[in-house]
């Protein structure tokens, strides 16, 4: 794709790969779930033609990066550990990068900013808000408690049951199923029912994903399977206790936010509330700029990638 390359970069003991362009200061996108590094190749392409250097990884279980059999070893500690080795590795010569992050992208990257903020220059995260640790209630009991055994992230907990679930629907249809997914409201995924659609009826794709954006998805996927990606599900509970020291710490690098208005996390419960009246600007002192985009869903920089290139680029001119 126009220049873009690849390579592998040895992490932490796993081999890493990686699609990078441009010369300049370095940009680390991180992807979230259910994508890969390609989630980024409108913005790799637009910030390398504007003096950046993009960098974006398939993250440990994803695409052509190793994937570790145990679950334990998803948890953010693996991940952050992952990304300031490779950031040694590709950027030795940069104390600090910028950093975009979507989906699981966006929570890595509140952590990469929690735990190494001399690391970011500044931050874009879109879609997940920050999360602030909650010392009374593990993170999957409170999501128990207010959605039900239903909630996707809740169905992911059982290893291999989602896997045997997704096998039976099929990789490419498990796809289109999360990337065309709009409705603002929570996502249920009740056993043996897949995404309530029935087997077999056609998934019209949007404008911005083309079938060509789906073959190449499945490629990979069809290759590592989803343990991977799911796996970083299975450690919200582990996190949540591995992260007990960080309770109430805040961000500490400046930060641009944005969102989709169709976006399931926007309309989570409580997240509008703790966005706009205040919770948000506590927690990140330097949360310069919050966006939500109308009429957008979650996978906003595949569906408005001019908006999202320029947001990135003008938030990072700034520095």
């Amino acid at each position: 794709m126009e220049g873009i390359e690849h390579r592998t970069v040895n992490v932490n003991g796993i081999n890493m790969h990686i699609a990078e362009k441009g010369q300049g200061p370095v940009i680390l996108f991180i992807h979230g779930f259910p994508e890969l590094w390609y989630s980024w190749r409108h913005q790799i392409i637009a910030l390398a033609s504007q003096g950046y250097r993009a960098v974006a990884p398939d993250l440990r279980g994803y695409g052509d990066t190793d994937a570790p059999p145990s679950i334990t070893s998803y948890t953010c500690f693996h991940v952050v550990g992952d990304l300031i080795a490779l950031l040694d590795a590709v950027a030795p010569d940069q104390d600090k990068v910028f950093v975009v992050g979507h989906d699981w992208g966006a929570l890595i990257a509140w952590y990469l900013c929690l735990f190494r903020p001399d690391r970011v220059k500044a931050l874009v995260d879109m879609s997940v808000v920050l999360s602030p640790r909650n010392p009374k209630r593990k993170p999957l009991d409170s999501l128990r408690a207010i959605y039900g055994n239903d909630y996707y992230m809740c169905r992911f907990q059982e290893p291999g049951e989602i896997e045997a679930e997704f096998a039976q629907l099929g990789t490419a249809t498990v796809l289109k199923e999360f990337l065309t997914y709009r409705n603002p409201g929570p996502l249920f995924l009740p056993k043996g029912k897949g995404f309530g659609h029935p087997p077999g009826a056609p998934i019209v794709l949007p404008s911005w994903l083309s079938e060509e954006d789906i073959t190449y998805y499945a490629s990979k996927f069809e290759k590592t399977g989803f343990t991977g990606g799911v796996n970083y599900y299975r450690d919200l509970n582990l996190n949540w206790e591995l992260t007990a020291p960080w309770t109430g710490a805040q961000i500490k690098v400046p930060v641009k936010f944005i969102v989709g208005d169709l976006d399931l996390t926007y309309n989570s419960i409580g997240t509008k509330d703790y966005i706009h009246k205040g919770g948000f600007k506590r927690d990140v002192p330097l949360l310069e700029e919050v966006i939500v985009l109308e009429d957008v869903g979650h996978f906003l920089h595949e569906e408005k990638p001019d908006e999202i290139n320029k947001h990135i680029y003008d938030f990072f001119q700034k520095f």
